[in-house]
């Protein structure tokens, strides 16, 4: 399938695999690569040796690799060190890109900017970015308030309204053929996946959460900042992330003031149940689309299954069109 994006980014599938912070790893990012997506390696908070290491991992294959926009802004260095390994794309998400958009211009690799508001979408675009990508409610990890469905057409309105030659992608809920088709109608060049990835082999869940993730329906998640919490990291209010409701979710959401007080205690219950896979305790990352996943699979598998499927809904769509 040919988009706008994958003529961009030289791939052969208009999906992005989302750089989802400890599950996107360089064996992740390499197998959607491999299979004409465009992988990312999630480089979260910003351990420099761990993405290092993944990018070894994936050596062979382009891959990009995405930062927390706000946590780069207390290392800054790190931008320096990610750009070296010559990434297929940098992707920052989380906060004002303004200050790191010229060193990844001048370095020649695209800039993919997430955004949960037309109003960040606009920072973007004066920014420069190559790629703006519209993320809804319905993802799993972090995010805003916004629906995916209202907010992909209103930035890919804003991006004609400006003249801009910006790339638009959705991200948020969508997990098959379905969703990427429904991506495509509202504007969007392709989409970013993340949840329907977290559940495949190559990443890096443990594979006791991962079955009860499979279990799951979207009623199942939650936003919430308890995580956020509990591991001690000082997000900016605006954000929260869409989780797995079980027993310690559910012991404190919306009990947060109580959680700060205890947060060493169960700091440390937290971290040795997301070892052990406890799933009373460990905390599933995912989108409202783990209802639409049923079993785990190769991530070629799934790239090439999402493709086929929407194919087949766009050539449904044509034919209903054609009556």
């Amino acid at each position: 399938m040919k988009t706008r994006l994958t003529e961009a980014l030289g791939i052969t599938c208009p999906v992005i695999q989302a750089p989802m912070a400890f599950a996107a790893g360089g064996a992740l990012a390499s197998a959607v690569s491999s299979a004409g997506g465009l992988g990312m390696i999630g480089g979260a908070y910003g351990d420099a040796a761990w993405i290092g290491q993944q990018f070894d991992i994936a050596a062979g294959t382009r891959v990009g690799c995405g930062l927390i926009t706000w946590k780069l802004a207390e290392q800054p260095d790190l931008l320096d060190q990610v750009l070296a390994r010559d990434p297929a794309a940098l992707f920052l998400s989380f906060g004002n890109p303004a200050p790191f958009a010229p060193a990844i211009m001048e370095a020649g690799v695209p800039l993919i900017c997430q955004v949960q508001t037309l109003r960040d979408a606009r920072q973007a675009l004066d920014c420069g970015a190559d790629i703006i990508v519209a993320q809804g409610a319905e993802a799993g990890g972090h995010g805003e308030a916004r629906g995916t469905f209202a907010l992909v057409p209103e930035i890919a309105d804003e991006i004609a309204r400006q003249n801009n030659e910006a790339l638009l992608c959705a991200a948020g809920g969508i997990s098959d053929g379905r969703g990427l088709a429904a991506a495509l109608m509202l504007g969007a060049d392709g989409a970013v996946i993340g949840t329907r990835f977290w559940a495949s082999h190559e990443a890096l869940v443990h594979p006791r959460i991962l079955d009860r993730a499979l279990d799951a329906t979207g009623d199942d998640t939650v936003r919430t900042v308890v995580v956020d919490v509990v591991r001690g990291f000082n997000w900016p209010r605006r954000y929260n992330g869409r989780v797995l409701r079980n027993p310690f979710i559910q012991k404190w959401h919306g009990a947060e003031d109580a959680l700060k007080l205890e947060a060493g205690i169960e700091a440390a219950k937290w971290a040795a149940a997301q070892e052990a896979g406890n799933l009373d305790v460990a905390t599933a990352f995912a989108g409202e689309g783990i209802g639409l996943i049923s079993s785990a699979a190769p991530a070629g598998d799934i790239l090439a299954k999402l493709m086929a499927d929407v194919q087949r809904c766009l050539a449904e769509a044509a034919s209903v069109a054609e009556r």
